[in-house]
């Protein structure tokens, strides 16, 4: 049965999230925003009911921007034409519409057509809603459309690729950490295969032995004792019991991996002789091997330590062989009463090896720390500060079966992803460096001081390009203006006539009529001239107040003085 999904109107088609207060909230800071933009565009633009109903459409679409992505840029995209105090919701929901719509085309063509419609709305319903006439209009469209539609919408698409290809690059992480997981624990299942097969022919071999000499000491004492022959033969029974006993337990490992060859496992395997044997083999391939052997012999260990003894050292240079051939390498072992500790360190070599030779993946190194620790042991593999590798490997004396068997249901223990820079003198297998990602609030809070910065952004380039399209079509001054009559007040008068014009009152003075007794204050303004005296008299207009009252407005004329200038006198 196919799950339900959520038909949340707030919410993202798919998404778990109720998001009822995220939309409140952002219908509430949506409103904000209308209210300081029309605030900030006073005097322009439709009535309050007007206003009103279409900003309360605009947060509804700006709610629903989630799941109805189209209908709501297009539907806000004819609002903002009609009510350009909704740019910056607008520029939220190209924003949220751009990032969410991933098929390139399409999101292009809603784009193309929400900004089209923005311009269109505009320049026809301007002077419908007071903004101005059809080119004023047209002029402010095409602004709100680059600011609030298609700049806001070109940057939700660089977002929405952006996580598109982090959530890409996220699962191809994922699987390949599983594909590693899943070849280190193959790893790991092969290196406790090749240990029981090794332990196979150790334990078989003692096992045949015992069989062998029971079954001559049974021919022996078929005729000398015959109740001690058929002790001889549960004895001989008992081995061949023990011998198929433990193929069976074995088998379930499946196929044992073996040594062959050069690389066989013996008796001797992990002695000092051994160890000088994969010295001189790898100076006779041209690497450089000095040896150090502090301590007596390993004749005396346990098999399975000397046998991670000699996969320890075989396993380090071959890496060198592969990978800094012609470096120089020093293996150094140190054996005491209670443990065994080899050192294998290789300087940079001669010719800077490739990039990705393609020559190991390191999974020898994933089985020889499955090895080491089944033993109770810890091994240690990385770079050196100076350059070059190191191998460094810890293993007790003679192992305790406790710790062994405490290895095996252990979990596998993972290797770091990044090779730590390991010091020659201080090696420890416990330093990882902790990984520590940014929290996941970390996040929300970036994201959300980013979102708020980019929308303080987007309202100052919407307000910077209303303010140049009104400079370039100033508003017209339609209101009628009221001629000066007397009764009116100051205030009135200097609304009227523009307030006191200096120049002419300072030629008026000495020339004009008298004032009455009852006057306080007079404005003087240039009057029409009338009449042939035009360009040798001024025509003045004088208000007369008692107080803030205008009592009297009188008209007349003084002349102009011009004065010759002295190179034009006869």
């Amino acid at each position: 049965m196919a799950p339900l999904t959520s038909r949340n109107p707030f919410t993202a088609p798919g998404s778990k999230s109720r998001g009822l207060w995220r939309a409140l909230a952002e219908v509430t800071g949506g409103a904000w925003l209308m209210l300081l933009t029309q605030e900030i565009l006073r005097g322009r633009g439709p009535s309050a009911e007007i206003q009103f109903l279409l900003g309360a459409v605009v947060l509804a679409l700006l709610a629903v921007r989630r799941r109805f992505p189209t209908t709501s840029l297009l539907g806000i995209s004819v609002l903002v034409g009609l009510l350009p105090a909704a740019g910056l919701p607008a520029a939220v929901t190209a924003y949220t519409t751009a990032k969410h719509l991933p098929v390139p085309r399409r999101r292009g063509t809603v784009l193309l057509a929400s900004t089209v419609l923005a311009t269109l709305t505009c320049a026809f319903s301007a002077p419908a809603t007071g903004l101005g006439g059809h080119p004023f209009g047209l002029a402010l469209g095409a602004v709100l459309a680059a600011t609030t539609l298609m700049v806001p919408g070109l940057l939700g698409s660089s977002g929405g690729q952006e996580d598109r290809l982090l959530w890409a690059l996220r699962e191809r992480a994922a699987a390949a950490e599983a594909a590693r997981r899943l070849a280190d624990s193959e790893s790991r299942i092969h290196e406790r295969s090749r240990i029981a097969a090794e332990m196979h022919d150790l334990v078989g071999h003692r096992l045949s032995l015992v069989s062998l000499h029971a079954g001559g000491l049974e021919m022996a004492l078929r005729k000398q004792s015959p109740e001690l022959r058929d002790e001889a033969a549960l004895v001989r029974r008992a081995a061949a019991d023990a011998m198929r006993e433990l193929r069976e337990v074995l088998g379930v490992l499946g196929p044992l991996g073996r040594d062959t060859g050069t690389d066989a496992l013996t008796d001797t395997t992990g002695t000092r002789p051994d160890v000088e044997a994969l010295a001189e083999e790898s100076r006779s391939g041209g690497i450089p091997v000095e040896l150090s052997w502090d301590g007596p012999d390993l004749n005396d260990r346990p098999a399975q330590v000397r046998r991670a003894v000699h996969r320890v050292v075989r396993e380090a240079l071959t890496n060198v062989h592969r990978y800094a051939a012609g470096a120089p390498v020093t293996v150094t072992v140190t054996h005491t009463d209670h443990r065994v500790e080899v050192l294998v360190r290789n300087g940079p070599p001669p010719v800077a090896p490739e990039a990705a030779t393609g020559l190991g993946s390191g999974r020898g190194l994933v089985g020889l720390r499955e090895r080491v620790a089944l033993l109770g042991g810890t091994l240690e593999a990385g770079p050196m500060p100076a350059g070059g590798f190191a191998l460094a490997a810890r293993l007790p004396a003679q192992p305790d079966p406790g710790a062994s068997l405490a290895a095996a249901d252990a979990p596998p223990r993972e290797a770091p992803s990044e090779p730590h820079h390991l010091h020659p003198d201080h090696l420890h297998p416990d330093h990882p460096d902790a990984d520590h990602p940014p929290a996941g609030f970390q996040r929300r809070v970036v994201r959300g001081l980013s979102g708020f910065l980019g929308l303080v952004g987007m309202g100052v380039l919407m307000l910077c390009g209303i303010f140049l399209v009104t400079q370039a079509f100033p508003e017209p001054d339609s209101r009628p203006r009221e001629q000066p009559r007397v009764g009116m007040s100051r205030e009135q008068v200097v609304e009227a006539v523009y307030g006191d014009d200096t120049a002419v009152r300072a030629a008026a003075t000495g020339r004009e009529p008298a004032r009455p007794a009852s006057v306080t204050s007079c404005l003087y303004t240039r009057a029409p001239a009338e009449g042939p005296g035009e360009g040798t008299s001024l025509a003045i207009a004088r208000y007369c107040f008692r107080g803030d009252t205008l009592t009297t407005i009188d008209h007349f004329t003084v002349p102009v003085v011009s004065q010759t200038p002295p190179w034009e006198s006869p």
